[in-house]
């Protein structure tokens, strides 16, 4: 049986060679090997972004956030997150969402300094 970083490693490939279903599919099978693969949470948050699967991409972000909860960037991320789901939505509910997590990187990042 495969690892959870050879899974990671293949959807990367598959992503690199313009195979997003592919990749996402990978990397769906990496987080049955590690639920907690917060790497694998977060590449998959990109890739079902590019799909315009932007629900299923703002769960795998949050879920990043829980995962990683001091880290600066998983803020980051998630704000990019929401940012990209409001460009391909037009929701508006993502415009504050996508301002809380951005502070909450600021916030992290003036704490780790």
């Amino acid at each position: 049986m495969a690892t959870a970083l050879e899974l990671y490693n293949e959807a990367d490939q598959l992503k690199a060679d313009g195979k997003l279903e592919e990749a996402v599919a990978k990397l769906k099978e990496a987080l049955e090997v590690d639920p907690a693969y917060a790497i694998a949470h977060s590449a998959l948050a990109v890739a079902l972004q590019r799909l315009g699967k932007h629900d299923e991409a703002i769960a795998h972000g949050e879920q990043v956030c829980q995962l990683a909860p001091d880290d600066p960037f998983s803020f980051t991320a998630m704000s990019v997150t929401y940012q990209r789901a409001y460009a391909g939505t037009g929701d508006q509910r993502y415009i504050p969402l996508a301002e809380e997590a951005m502070e909450k990187s600021r916030i992290l990042q003036s704490a780790q300094q």
